[in-house]
């Protein structure tokens, strides 16, 4: 007997997925009747395209029609992607109704609220990154640019491109394929023993971060050589990781779960090796490994016990709700029929931004401060439902 409740599909408008752009000054959100672009820090609605807005409690925001204009979407939008901060973005259809087909991707110009560019695909499209000169695409068991790279499975669609790298996931599950772009060259990374969950460069592209299904050790590596810098460890327990984001400086590395738990680590740079009084990860040693005491000096004691931990934690609000109407297979966008949650942007060191899709889609702020313990801790600042309610 089925006696799951049934969802009413008359509450508010549904986000689909969520995303930062480049520098998470804004984010933008694929819904079920079409996709809204906000203003990060202060959380502001800036673009809605669809029958979007009437759903939305108005008094909460400070909109005025020069910035809001709307479009004839009412339809489902899967996947947005915004370049920059300018006026292109990818999209996919998604949700119940798409309002394309889901192996098309649109370079939409908002500007001229038109497509720019279609391409068309076999198998869905899952995930895209843009940059001014680069359009990468990631279907199910393959990369596309514009040359052809087969992955093994990929359903969230994993792939970071950066002004001189792209890395994505291997042929085997665990290993990270890095694309040098201008000369072509590949290597490959064995990161874990089990498929890839998470990735993240860092803004310079110096450094690279994985996760796997397991979920308990996040690994970091130097893009110009491979080579392991750090391995970090989140947790003992398996765990879901939502997403991994480097800090603007490139030594700080924010981690989500479905722990509901935010971690923020020091991470090493491979222009600090060699020069102590400036790496994080003597200060990691010396802090954070300090979680079990005397026990990680001990010898013989288990890895677990000398692992590199967060020097900071905070919680987030997750909440437990699955897509409507989702196959049993994962929806485009998400994982496990799920909308994305703990999506991180950093807005500049001490501040962290994490949101989440669904019915009731959060934005959520963070700061990083120093105690007077003198340790740093992890606050939450301030959230708010950006689809009003």
């Amino acid at each position: 007997m089925n006696t799951r409740q049934v969802i009413d599909e008359s509450v508010g408008p549904y986000s689909l997925s969520a995303t930062f752009n480049h520098d998470s000054s804004c984010f933008s959100v694929g819904l079920e009747t079409g996709f809204c672009v906000f203003n990060a820090n202060p959380c502001e609605l800036k673009v809605s395209r669809g029958k979007v807005v009437q759903c939305l409690n108005l008094k909460l925001l400070p909109l005025t029609w020069d910035h809001l204009f709307l479009s004839d979407f009412n339809a489902g939008i899967g996947v947005v992607e915004m370049l920059g901060q300018s006026n292109y973005l990818a999209i996919v259809g998604g949700g119940r109704n798409p309002k394309f087909p889901q192996n098309k991707l649109i370079i939409w110009d908002d500007a001229k609220q038109k497509a720019a560019i279609t391409l068309e695909f076999r198998t869905s499209v899952l995930g895209v990154r843009l940059s001014k000169s680069r359009i990468v695409v990631a279907l199910l068991n393959s990369i596309h640019k514009l040359s052809v790279f087969e992955t093994s499975d990929n359903p969230l669609g994993l792939a970071c491109l950066g002004q001189k790298v792209l890395a994505f996931p291997g042929r085997s599950p665990g290993q990270v394929q890095l694309i040098e772009l201008e000369t072509g060259n590949i290597s490959i990374i064995p990161a874990h023993s089990s498929a890839l969950r998470a990735m993240a460069l860092s803004p310079d592209g110096e450094v690279l971060a994985t996760a796997s299904e397991t979920g308990t050790l996040i690994r970091v590596f130097s893009a110009a050589n491979c080579t392991k810098l750090a391995e970090l460890r989140r947790g003992v327990d398996h765990a879901v990781i939502f997403s991994l984001s480097f800090s603007p400086s490139n030594i700080l590395l924010a981690v989500t779960s479905d722990k509901s738990t935010l971690h923020v680590f020091d991470v090493p740079h491979p222009t600090h090796v060699g020069r102590p009084s400036q790496s994080p990860a003597s200060a990691t040693e010396e802090g954070s490994n300090q979680k079990w005491g005397i026990l990680s000096k001990l010898p013989l004691m288990p890895r677990v016990f000398s692992d590199v931990y967060s020097f900071s934690s905070a919680h987030f609000e997750m909440g437990d709700e699955a897509i409507p109407g989702s196959p049993s297979a994962p929806a485009l966008g998400s994982s496990l029929g799920r909308p994305p949650k703990g999506v991180i942007g950093w807005q500049d060191d001490q501040t962290i931004l994490v949101i989440g899709s669904g019915r009731e889609g959060r934005w959520e702020k963070f700061i990083l401060r120093d105690g007077e313990d003198g340790r740093r801790y992890c606050m939450r600042d301030g959230w708010k439902r950006y689809l009003g309610g």
